[in-house]
């Protein structure tokens, strides 16, 4: 369940955090006075109802909760149009804000939730989730880098600076976290809303012309060159775990990284789709479109992909499918896709 604590000093956090433990502390001994005056007869009586609610409670709580919040966002619409945004501003920047918002404020971060939560329990979402930041992180790099600076020797612009650092933060971190601190810590959310609003904070300077948005032909050459080197990545992760659990009825793991890889591959797609935006004058003056509408059809197909369970079957079996398999092969299809984009960009 989302968080939002920006703001919150770490004393007046564990200040509230005594003052709920001390209340529960007080209803807990005020129920127990009260059995305590009740005839034996009774009280065993209550004891026992209040067994079976507990029971049953915990029995649909963790079940209806994990239902009710479970939710694989691939909506391939989703984003920004480019006539909303102001002139001069990126709408690669405004969808990569926008998909913070998304998956933080309205579907809700669960990958760093707590046992007490159902949410907890919940194994594909999680993964796809962060598969989604690492992507955004991964571009706000090259963002920082290279397309947000005048050229390579000038200053890197703050706001990117710190975005791009905030995306690097763990996707698994609770407001508390023992092995890292005793005291409350920021939670991920917490880190990514405050890379959305360094990133919103960029967009709107770029539309007062305080900032640079470099639309050169070498700037989309790096952009695209350090995505395929990432996709290729994946595909040796999917590749050594088809080695490792190929056949296996089960395999725990192969759905974890299904869906990592799947998360990633959509936050490339919605990347990819607004830069082709962001660079049309390059796209059509290298004669790009129809190439790189084809590879984004092949990064949309590796993101679209959502069997009802995850079957990491030997790619050559009959009766078992390869789902592995099958997305790593829309995997090296777009990989082929930008090597050839990037390749006429060189010339």
């Amino acid at each position: 369940m989302p968080c939002d604590l920006t703001g919150v000093r770490p004393m007046q956090l564990a200040q509230g955090i005594r003052q709920v433990g001390a209340k529960l502390r007080r209803m807990i001994g005020r129920l127990g006075r009260w059995l305590a005056d009740l005839d034996p007869d009774v009280a065993l009586k209550w004891s026992k109802r209040l067994g079976i609610v507990a029971v049953v409670f915990l029995v649909l709580y963790y079940p209806l909760g994990m239902i009710v919040m479970h939710r694989i966002d691939d909506d391939l619409t989703f984003g920004p149009s480019a006539v909303d945004l102001t002139a001069d501003q990126s709408l690669t920047v405004s969808v990569v804000s926008a998909l913070i918002d998304r998956e933080v404020n309205q579907n809700g971060w669960v990958a760093n939730d707590p046992f007490f939560l159902p949410s907890a329990l919940l194994d594909n979402m999680p993964n796809y989730q962060m598969g989604m930041v690492g992507a955004l992180a991964r571009f706000s790099f090259e963002l920082t880098d290279q397309i947000g600076r005048l050229r390579g020797s000038s200053q890197t612009d703050p706001d990117l600076q710190d975005a791009s650092g905030l995306l690097q933060y763990s996707g698994t971190r609770w407001i508390w976290d023992p092995a890292v601190s005793l005291m409350p810590t920021a939670s991920s959310e917490a880190q990514y809303l405050k890379a959305r609003k360094a990133l919103n904070a960029y967009n709107d300077r770029l539309a007062r012309g305080e900032a640079f948005f470099e639309r050169r032909s070498d700037n989309l050459l790096a952009t695209l060159d350090r995505i395929a080197l990432d996709i290729g990545s994946s595909s040796a992760a999917l590749d050594d775990r088809i080695e490792k659990g190929a056949g296996q009825l089960i395999d725990t793991q192969g759905d974890d990284v299904f869906y990592g890889i799947k998360g990633q591959m959509y936050g490339y797609y919605m990347i990819l789709r607004a830069l082709k935006s962001d660079f049309e004058p390059v796209i059509n003056d290298r004669d790009l479109n129809q190439v790189y509408d084809q590879m984004l059809d092949s990064v949309a197909q590796a993101a679209s992909l959502q069997p009802w369970v995850v079957v990491n079957g030997a790619p050559d079996s009959q009766f078992m499918p390869s789902h592995l398999a099958s997305q790593g092969f829309f995997l090296l299809r777009a990989r082929t896709q930008l090597r050839e984009i990037t390749n006429i960009l060189l010339k």
